[in-house]
């Protein structure tokens, strides 16, 4: 029924030596794009840039993000990101959870980092959890500081149910 043409016949003519396989091309060619279901080794993804909430944004609701956030307006909620920057205009009232967290706007709440950094122009009120701590001269800060080696566990340290009051057993009757 359907006839195969010769014209594209891949099979060797006389006098033709068979080319392996991937080698005809040029070594310094570039190597074709993976297809979108590919997956590819050795080649790291660019990180995207920083989220940017600029200063005339008012947020209400909780952030989640693994990537970089970088709040210049307001925000009424809780946010958890990898590296979170709290411009000189920025104000949150809520929880901060970062890798990296560098303060230089104002904070009404706990914050829990692996690095914390309060720049001269910070003003946080809440505790302050934290791996590492920088606090320049001139931040202000109301509460307290404690050092965990894990501080973005929100449970703190392990053994701190053991140290609650047991509940008192129930009378039998």
């Amino acid at each position: 029924m359907f006839s195969k043409s010769k014209i594209n016949d891949p099979t060797p003519k006389k006098g033709d030596t068979p080319k392996p396989v991937g080698h005809d091309q040029p070594k310094d060619a570039p190597k074709p794009m993976a297809s979108q279901g590919e997956h590819t080794t050795g080649v790291p993804k660019a990180k995207p840039p920083a989220s940017i909430l600029s200063s005339d944004l008012h947020v209400t609701g909780n952030m989640k993000t693994t990537g970089d956030i970088q709040v210049e307006g307001t925000v009424e909620g809780d946010i958890r990101a990898h590296l979170l920057t709290i411009g000189e205009s920025a104000t949150i009232k809520g929880e901060v959870i970062a890798d990296d967290v560098v303060i230089n706007g104002r904070i009404v709440g706990r914050v829990r980092g692996l690095k914390v950094r309060l720049t001269s122009s910070a003003r946080v009120e809440g505790d302050i959890i934290h791996k590492t701590i920088a606090i320049e001269s001139g931040a202000h800060f109301e509460g307290s500081v404690q050092r965990q080696d894990d501080p973005l566990n929100p449970k703190g340290k392990p053994g701190e149910q053991a140290l609650a009051k047991p509940s008192e057993p129930k009378p039998t009757t």
